[in-house]
């Protein structure tokens, strides 16, 4: 099944390093989903492990958590990492928010 989450190729490069430089164990993927409400609420990235309530999607060996409630505001997606005068991090395009 094809992941409603797009990863760049810098995010995936950074994801995998942060996997492997913290040892973080293979039972853990990304975890896409929405912090708050759906109209006001924002997109959340982080590290985590599956629960029943999860979709399970892999991009390039990287495993992708979404929960099904929040599936419909995750489609179309794009996951990017960036680094510029202000600092690095991740940052989320798209998505029906």
């Amino acid at each position: 099944m094809e992941s409603p989450v797009q990863l760049t190729e810098k995010a995936k490069s950074e994801i995998k390093t942060t996997l492997a430089a913290n040892k973080i164990p293979d039972t853990y993927g990304l975890r896409v989903g929405l912090k708050g409400g759906a109209c006001s609420g924002s997109f959340m990235l982080g590290f985590d492990t599956a629960t029943e309530h999860d979709q399970t999607y892999m991009v390039d060996d990287i495993k992708i958590f979404v929960d099904r409630r929040h599936l419909m505001y995750v489609i179309g997606l794009s996951v990017d990492y960036e680094e510029g005068a202000n600092g690095a991090g991740y940052t989320v395009s798209g998505g029906k928010k």
